[in-house]
C-alpha cells in the first residue's frame, strides 16, 4: 500500500475536485455496507454520503486505490465501524493529507464482547486499537451492527457526529436517527418476540460474525473458522459435526458471499440443509444507497435462522 501512496502522492490530484466545488453539501465517507446504511439514514438530505469499500467487497478485501485518496483527501467527515475492522485505515488517513478531516467512530461506547468466544466486557475499547494485525480482528469482536440495539446505538454516534460536524443541519441529521433507531428498536422487540420460543438453541454459522446477535436473543453461536477467507481444518470440521449431531441442528449457516466447498460437503454428509445468514458485510450498490435493506436482510436472516434450529 505504500508504493501506492507514493504514486498518488507525485500523481495529479483531485479528479472529483469539480463536483466538490459544485456542491455545498457535507461530503462524508463511510467505511463499508452496515455503516453505509446507517450513516446513510442519518444524513438523509443534508449530506453527501460515498462508500470507501465497494459494496461487493467486505474489509478483509479491500484495497485502496489512488481516487480512494481523493475521496478523503476532499472528504469532511470519515464514518467508520470501529473495533479494528477497518484495520487499514490510519494509514489510509495519513496519505491522504487531510488534516481536517472528522472521523467518527461508531463504536463509541458501545459494549463490547472478546473476541474469539471470549465474554462480556463492560468497559469499551480504548481509541489505541487500530494496530495491523494482518487480517485477523483485534481483542473485541467487531460484529456490533447485527445486533439491532448495538446498531441503534451506532446509529446515534454517528448523529452526534454529523451534528458536530455540520451544526446547520442538526434538525435534520436528529430526525433522521430518530426516525431510523425507532425502527431498529422495533426491529429488536420483533425478533425478541420470534426467537423467544428458541432460547437456549445453538446455531453453526461458517465463520464468526454472530456472536452479538445470538446474545441478544439468548441463543449460542458456534462457527467453524474466524474469518470468511480461512479454510476450515479436519479438526474443525469434526467438531462442528459433533455439534451438530448432539444438537439436532437442521441446517448450518452460510453466507452469501462465500461458498466454501468444504461447509457445503460436511452439511451434505450431514444430511443437513445449508441457509443463509447475511452478516451485511457486502451487498449490491444498489442496496447499499436504500437505508431499508438493514431491515430486509435482517428479517430475511431471522426467518432462515428459525429454519436452522428446528423445533
Amino acid at each position: 500500500m505504500s508504493l501506492l501512496f507514493g504514486l498518488v502522492a507525485c500523481g495529479a490530484p483531485g479528479v472529483n475536485n469539480t463536483d466538490a466545488t459544485q456542491s455545498k453539501e457535507l461530503k462524508v465517507v463511510s467505511t463499508f455496507l452496515p455503516i453505509t446504511l446507517f450513516t446513510e439514514a442519518v444524513a438523509g438530505d443534508c449530506a453527501d454520503v460515498t462508500a470507501l469499500i465497494p459494496p461487493n467487497l467486505g474489509p478483509h478485501d479491500f484495497q485502496a486505490t489512488p481516487s480512494d485518496l481523493t475521496d478523503l483527501s476532499g472528504a469532511n467527515v470519515l464514518v467508520k465501524n470501529g473495533l479494528e475492522m477497518e484495520e487499514f485505515l490510519d494509514d489510509l488517513i495519513d496519505s491522504a493529507g487531510n488534516k481536517d478531516l472528522v472521523v467518527i467512530d461508531s463504536s463509541r461506547g458501545v459494549k463490547t464482547i472478546k473476541a474469539a468466544g471470549g465474554g462480556h466486557h463492560d468497559d469499551h475499547h480504548d481509541d489505541h486499537h487500530d494496530h495491523g494485525h494482518g487480517h485477523s480482528h483485534g481483542e473485541y469482536d467487531p460484529h456490533i451492527w447485527l445486533d439491532p440495539v448495538r446498531a441503534a446505538q451506532q446509529v446515534e454516534n454517528i448523529r452526534d457526529g454529523l451534528v458536530q460536524a455540520d451544526p446547520s443541519c442538526a434538525e435534520g441529521y436528529r430526525k433522521n436517527a430518530a426516525q431510523y433507531t425507532a425502527k431498529l428498536k422495533e426491529l429488536n422487540t420483533e425478533f425478541t418476540e420470534k426467537l423467544k420460543p428458541y432460547s437456549g438453541k445453538t446455531f453453526v454459522a461458517f465463520h464468526d460474525f454472530a456472536t452479538y446477535f445470538a446474545n441478544r436473543y439468548s441463543l449460542k453461536a458456534e462457527f467453524l473458522v474466524d474469518l470468511p477467507e480461512m479454510n476450515p481444518s479436519p479438526a474443525d470440521l469434526q467438531q462442528v459435526a459433533a455439534q451438530v449431531k448432539a444438537s439436532g441442528l437442521k441446517a448450518l449457516l452460510s453466507e452469501p458471499q462465500e461458498g466454501n466447498r468444504s461447509f457445503n460437503a460436511l452439511a451434505k454428509d450431514l444430511r443437513v440443509n445449508i441457509v443463509e445468514f447475511n452478516p451485511l458485510e457486502t451487498g449490491s450498490a444498489e442496496s447499499a444507497k436504500v437505508p431499508g435493506t438493514y431491515f430486509e436482510v435482517m428479517r430475511s436472516n431471522v426467518n432462515n435462522l428459525v429454519k436452522a434450529v428446528g423445533d
